[in-house]
């Protein structure tokens, strides 16, 4: 099964592009070649570009304080397990500290780093990292992957309460929703969605169907076309029917 996601706004749609790039990082971070240990530092710079917007911070704490607030109103409903529930709690109240107590604008500790500085400079370049640009970074890259994960993990670790907080937001999101089952007729997809707000879209299908969805939505209606891709991979529309989950996301 393949799941494809969608941000119904801006927020969203950045605390996913960070989660990508989160994602790649450990990835690559944990490899031992220098040209792997290089993407995981790129990726770094990306994560700083992304969020670099100064209020992400403040939201993330705002929106898992909404989010402890809403779980705590759960406490009397007998459907709900306690212990699970404490759980959560206390997951949310551990993260938010944690967030709480990082010092400083997201990533300042690279920002005041000149010689990672003068790295990010040069990878912006196309073949800018090269050896002789960068003789200084070619020598670290020299040294022993030991030497050199041990490097990035300390260059990131100021980074990671942030992205403690975005996981768990994502996380209590898309637990928020329910999956439905759904069929494209003749690969298309429409649904009214009547002004109620959603945060995200979740779509699931079987990866055996070679369905490909594009995927627009508004708060008045949801709209998905299926494609599929021929031996030179360009989208063609796809006329058959096509089953899938559709889960719909809001706090």
């Amino acid at each position: 099964m393949i799941v494809y996601e969608y941000p119904f706004n801006e927020r969203i749609r950045t605390l996913l592009r960070l989660e990508d790039l989160y994602e790649k990082f450990k990835f690559f971070v944990h490899q031992e070649h220098p040209m792997q240990h290089h993407v995981a530092l790129s990726t770094i710079f990306d994560m700083l570009e992304v969020a670099g917007r100064a209020d992400l911070k403040s939201d993330l704490l705002q929106e898992l304080e909404r989010q402890r607030q809403t779980l705590l109103g759960y406490r009397m409903n007998p459907n709900v397990e306690p212990q699970m529930l404490d759980a959560i709690l206390a997951e949310v109240d551990s993260v938010s500290s944690a967030l709480v107590a990082a010092q400083g604008k997201t990533g300042q500790n690279v920002r005041e780093n000149e010689w990672l500085m003068s790295i990010r400079g040069r990878t912006i370049i196309p073949g800018g990292a090269c050896e002789f640009d960068l003789p200084s970074y070619y020598a670290w890259q020299q040294r022993p992957a030991e030497a050199r994960f041990n490097d990035i993990i300390n260059w990131f670790t100021p980074l990671a309460p942030l992205f403690d907080a975005l996981a768990l937001v994502l996380r209590l999101l898309r637990d928020s929703g329910g999956p439905v089952k759904m069929i494209a007729v003749a690969g298309s997809y429409q649904q009214m969605l009547q002004g109620k707000v959603y945060q995200m879209l979740r779509l699931t299908l079987d990866a055996s169907q070679g369905a490909i969805p594009e995927i627009s939505a508004n708060k008045y209606m949801l709209w998905v076309r299926f494609t599929s891709q021929g031996g030179d991979l360009k989208p063609k529309p796809l006329e058959d029917d096509v089953p899938f989950e559709l889960t719909l996301c809001n706090f």
